[in-house]
């Protein structure tokens, strides 16, 4: 049947599904579904749905606000239509037969960062959730019940976007031909927080309803009101509450409640970067062998004990050093290394355990090393290498791995000789690679830049980390 979808400019067809050429009979069987009885009516009536006027011989068809791009359900008097309500939440006839499901995230918009995208979707989901006894887990890998695409144009469902504007996404309800899926249109201004663009939140929350089994409702300021608006915070309006509750029921009760724990020392504050006394003195970057560094999301951190510095196209940011843990709750009191792979996810190894966060959630960890095949004794250093930033490096006593992130799995259990890094110091702190391909190896507190190219370590090297990337004079780190 037609899935839901969010448009922001008058659809060239309102559901291409019910472009087939019926026969009265085929017809009048359709206008048994309650839901697709409207729809074959107000498209085969050119009857003006809110917000368009619609119709080839509409000279004056427009838009109002941007909404979802299926007609709205008939809005009968008092009794018509049997249940002698109005303004209520309106049901797609499906709902799931289970309540804790799983979602998969195929592909990405290019403006996002992925860990951004998949907090959203995330929150998004738990919209549902909190009113409900629906759980959501993301699964990289295998079957989902919720799949998630951003495509372009055609893309094999025959509801094909339409390119900037117009149509946003679509949904598929449950008990359907495609239960479960969800598309965005990959074209579209994607936006976070702000009106600059189609806000992902609020889009991503209303279709999940359509997924859930809510179609439109007539509430204006409901989230599954057809009209896109963008408003914050995000949240359910009773009628939403309602809806979804008649599916599935309330949030289950905690038979067991946790007993209250004992109140805790005040804790850093995550948003505002305040550090308390943990530590009498801050490192000084000036003066400081850092135990890791590594490029995530396009900026260069530091660290060294629970800090971390913060550097921006060469700057250091303000508020920094900053205590790790006001960015990886959980972290490690101290990191011997540090990557982030090519799906997102960030990896942290402190002595002979490693961590892997999703952006600023932890997903795994700490789990033993010997997992990946490494031996237990401490990781020196991690470096993600290449073009492609395809290739990952894992640094020890000397030696070196090449490690698989989608296997998690070292390419073999025998390690190669540092030697094959010409110039590179035997025994390494921390590694990683710029913009331009370079890889920088720091020991100390000096670095050696490594040519891909020449495939060894630059002339005029090593050099002060201090002065070069913190610029510290070098009468502050004289002593060495």
């Amino acid at each position: 049947l037609c899935p839901m979808r969010w448009v922001k400019s008058p659809p060239r067809s309102l559901c291409p599904a019910l472009q087939l050429v019926m026969s009265p009979s085929h017809a009048e069987s359709l206008l048994t579904i309650p839901w697709l009885s409207s729809l074959v009516n107000a498209v085969g009536t050119h009857v003006p749905t809110k917000g368009f006027l619609v119709g080839a011989d509409e000279p004056t068809a427009r838009w109002n606000p941007p909404r979802c791009g299926v007609p709205d359900l008939p809005v009968f008097p008092d009794g018509q239509n049997g249940r002698n309500r109005q303004k209520r939440f309106v049901l797609s006839g499906g709902r799931w037969d289970k309540t804790d499901l799983t979602y998969k995230i195929i592909r990405f918009p290019w403006q996002l960062v992925k860990a951004k995208v998949r907090r959203t979707i995330e929150e998004a989901l738990k919209v549902w959730s909190d009113v409900t006894p629906l759980t959501f887990t993301e699964v990289q890998e295998g079957r989902a019940d919720i799949v998630i695409d951003f495509t372009r144009y055609w893309h094999g469902d025959n509801l094909p976007f339409d390119g900037p504007g117009g149509i946003l996404a679509h949904a598929f309800f449950p008990k359907t031909h495609r239960e479960g899926d969800v598309h965005f249109d990959y074209d579209e201004t994607w936006t976070i927080g702000n009106n600059l663009g189609t806000d992902l939140l609020q889009v991503a929350a209303h279709e999940f309803g359509h997924v859930l089994g809510l179609q439109h409702t007539a509430v204006s300021k409901s989230l599954m009101s057809p009209f896109y608006i963008f408003r914050y915070p995000l949240s359910l309006s009773e009628d939403d509450k309602q809806g979804i509750q008649y599916l599935y029921g309330k949030p289950r009760l905690d038979p067991d409640p946790t007993p209250p724990q004992p109140a805790e020392l005040p804790q850093p504050d995550l948003e505002t970067n305040e550090i308390t006394n943990v530590e009498s003195v801050q490192p000084d970057a000036c003066d400081t062998a850092f135990d890791a560094a590594s490029t995530i999301r396009g900026e260069l951190f530091f660290f060294k004990s629970r800090y971390v510095w913060r550097l921006r196209a060469g700057k250091l940011q303000d508020g920094y050093p900053a205590l790790a843990s006001r960015h990886w709750q959980g972290i490690p009191s101290s990191v011997d290394a540090t990557f982030e792979d090519p799906l997102g996810n960030i990896w942290f190894f402190q002595d002979s355990q490693y961590w892997i966060y999703d952006g600023e959630r932890r997903v795994s960890g700490p789990t033993p090393l010997v997992e990946l095949g490494l031996p237990a004794s401490p990781v020196q250093a991690a470096l993600v290498w290449g073009a492609e930033k395809n290739k990952i490096y894992i640094f020890g006593g000397g030696n070196y791995w090449r490690f698989n992130p989608h296997t998690r799995q070292v390419d073999n259990i025998y390690p190669r000789t540092m030697a094959d890094w010409r110039g590179v110091p035997q025994e390494i702190d921390a590694a990683f690679q710029d913009e331009f391909g370079f890889a920088y190896f720091l020991r100390g507190r000096d670095y050696w830049k490594f040519d891909p190219v020449q495939v060894k370590v630059l002339e005029g090297y090593p050099r002060q980390i201090s002065q070069d990337f913190f610029s510290c004079t070098p009468s502050s780190n004289s002593f060495r």
